[in-house]
């Protein structure tokens, strides 16, 4: 699929993964790209990814990505303004870490994971993807209904492309039991989405990256850093987020590929 002239949406724009695919997308020739994050920096964000091509390619749009009214907002604005969007790239995401099950050494009492942080966590990083996703496929098919068009066919070329964002924690990492579990769904919805949204031509692939220089990972302080993730990689340090961008932008255009890549840096989790 090429991205020239493509309008994109891309949320969790405003640091980290998100941001890095927004600045390539840009670079590489989409007509717009619609910014999406809960904080208003990313006004901030996109005004220098603007200043940086020279045209009003980026437009902010801050909100809750897990709202539907705010998701059909969005959607509805660039589609207005631009176009139908063709690239969707949910990027935002949360972690509520700590273990599944604690005692407490006083009391000898059993303490579970939050059940209201699973559902937080669920819900922007599982359910909202998918939504967004699943919002441009609607657009899309309803963009060929009114052209009469049915089921797509090969030659006319890739109509959208959806990459959603994994993480080497849908294998299991102790203390990411919420994230974990979202990282993995993302799979099961991918694949399925991606049978079902080849009917409208729409592609769906999943990236799965390794600890990457983001302020999430940075969250986690740099002694576990030192500790437990870069001696464990084959870089010997935290994955660029522009390097992650770049395989995504791969993914996006090389329409053979499908399916999940794997952008680890050869870290692994271990038990």
């Amino acid at each position: 699929m090429n991205v020239k002239d493509k309008v994109a949406v891309v949320t969790g724009a405003g640091s980290g993964i998100g941001q890095a695919v927004s600045t390539e997308l840009a670079e590489r020739g989409v007509r717009a790209i619609g910014m999406v994050d809960h904080s208003d920096h990313v006004i901030k964000v996109a005004r220098a990814v603007n200043d940086q091509c020279q045209e009003p390619v980026a437009e902010a749009f801050v909100g809750d990505v897990t709202d539907a009214a705010f998701r059909r907002q969005v959607f509805d604005a660039l589609q207005a303004r631009h176009g139908t969007p063709r690239i969707c790239v949910p990027a935002a995401g949360i972690t509520r870490d700590r273990l599944a099950v604690k005692i407490d050494k006083e009391t000898g009492r059993s303490d579970m994971y939050p059940l209201d942080d699973f559902h937080q966590v669920v819900e922007v990083n599982l359910i909202a993807p998918v939504y967004w996703g699943m919002e441009m496929i609607a657009r899309i098919a309803e963009d060929r209904h009114r052209k009469g068009l049915k089921k797509w066919a090969a030659e006319e070329g890739p109509q959208g492309t959806i990459i959603f964002i994994g993480s080497v924690s849908s294998q299991g990492i102790p203390g990411q039991v919420s994230y974990s579990s979202t990282k993995a769904g993302l799979e099961g919805a991918a694949a399925t989405l991606g049978k079902e949204a080849s009917f409208h031509g729409v592609r769906t692939a999943v990236i799965h990256p390794g600890f990457t220089d983001t302020p999430m990972v940075r969250a986690l302080g740099e002694d576990y850093i030192k500790k437990n993730i870069l001696p464990y990689t084959q870089l010997g340090r935290l994955i660029r987020p522009d390097e992650i961008a770049d395989a995504i932008y791969f993914l996006i255009c090389n329409s053979a590929v499908s399916g999940e890549l794997w952008a680890d840096a050869g870290w692994h989790p271990t038990a």
